[in-house]
């Protein structure tokens, strides 16, 4: 039974994102469906990874059609949550995936900043599908912590795609990500954060290893 397939945009990126647009235009020219929803669900001041989860899982085809999640940065952190809590994910592709994501910004924006963002309730972010500045509920912070990474076990098959000069999750966080997983491919890239100088060898790799030369 042939996998469906599904990507995950990043955090306050857009289905219409380089990576998202490169990929849509691969999966056309090789006639095969891929399903780009859009995680803000136009309201991304109340985002929470509970219901990043719950949207895609709406998007799942019937059981027990299996799934692929392709998931870029903070989305792909949700594909591991995915292939962790739902048995149709019998493949992941993650592409700079944010892991430690949320120490790494608290740590970055200061104490004094997170304090008043919990107290104010909202924190402008820069979204970048948007090209303009929105507030996002501390309720994001609550909600994400809910979900430590050590919790993630499943093995399934699942390659990483990382650049070894990331600026926003280094690519050390993969490193220690899969160096306890043994059933994870980690493959390292002289790129940044965005891979956009790399995009024809992520097509490559992600075409061996899901075997879509057999489509």
């Amino acid at each position: 039974m042939n996998s469906e397939y599904i990507y995950l945009h990043g955090f306050a990126s857009s289905p219409n994102s380089v990576k998202a647009n490169f990929l849509r235009d691969r999966f056309s020219q090789s006639q095969i469906p891929l399903t780009i929803p859009d995680l803000n669900q136009s309201d991304f001041t109340h985002l929470t990874m509970t219901r990043q989860l719950r949207q895609v899982i709406v998007n799942f085809p019937p059981s027990p059609t299996p799934v692929t999640l392709i998931g870029s940065s903070f989305g792909g952190l949700a594909s591991a949550w995915l292939g962790e809590t739902e048995l149709q994910c019998q493949k992941l592709v993650l592409l700079a995936p944010a892991f430690t994501f949320l120490s790494l910004w608290l740590s970055t924006l200061g104490e004094k900043i997170v304090a008043s963002w919990q107290r104010e309730g909202f924190f402008p972010v820069h979204h970048y599908g948007e090209k303009r500045s929105l507030p996002l509920s501390y309720d994001f912070v609550t909600d994400l912590k809910q979900y430590p990474e050590t919790k993630i076990q499943r093995p399934i098959p699942t390659l990483i795609i990382h650049g070894i000069k990331d600026e926003v999750i280094p690519i050390q966080a993969s490193r220690d990500f899969a160096a306890s997983r043994p059933w994870i491919k980690l493959i390292e890239l002289d790129s940044d954060h965005s891979l956009a100088n790399v995009l024809p060898e992520i097509w490559q790799e992600i075409s061996t290893f899901c075997q879509l030369s057999n489509f």
